[in-house]
């Protein structure tokens, strides 16, 4: 009995949480305004009247781009990390953490040279 206790304000707060998203777009759909009009449908460009068509599709090396930026992002929090534990890691602490640089550093370099090849 003191299990559920101890985790009762927790349970209801991720009620609350996982409730709120969808009662936000319930509630959204009484609040918002209902007068289309040609200006609203149109695609916003900064106030510049709209050239072509909206939905044009991308390259795939701008995806590719986005990958190797997530990648790196990652690489970053794994290295703050390890530089502020570094002398308390062991020798095969240190050794798995090169590894895994370099496990990173091959997979971006396969990475450029196949976007490489993909522009030529």
């Amino acid at each position: 009995m003191m299990l559920v206790e101890e985790y009762l304000p927790v349970a209801l707060f991720a009620v609350l949480a996982l409730g709120f998203a969808p009662l936000a777009w319930w509630a959204s759909r009484f609040f918002r305004p209902e007068k289309p009009s040609e200006w609203r449908n149109t695609t916003y460009e900064c106030g510049s009247v709209p050239i072509g068509e909206a939905q044009v599709q991308f390259k795939f090396q701008y995806y590719m781009f986005g990958i190797i930026f997530v990648v790196f992002d990652l690489v970053i929090v794994f290295l703050m990390l390890w530089a502020v534990a570094f002398a308390d890691l062991t020798a095969m602490g240190k050794m798995w953490a090169v590894a895994f640089l370099g496990i990173l550093l091959l997979g971006v370099t396969y990475a450029l040279k196949k976007e490489e090849s993909l522009w030529i």
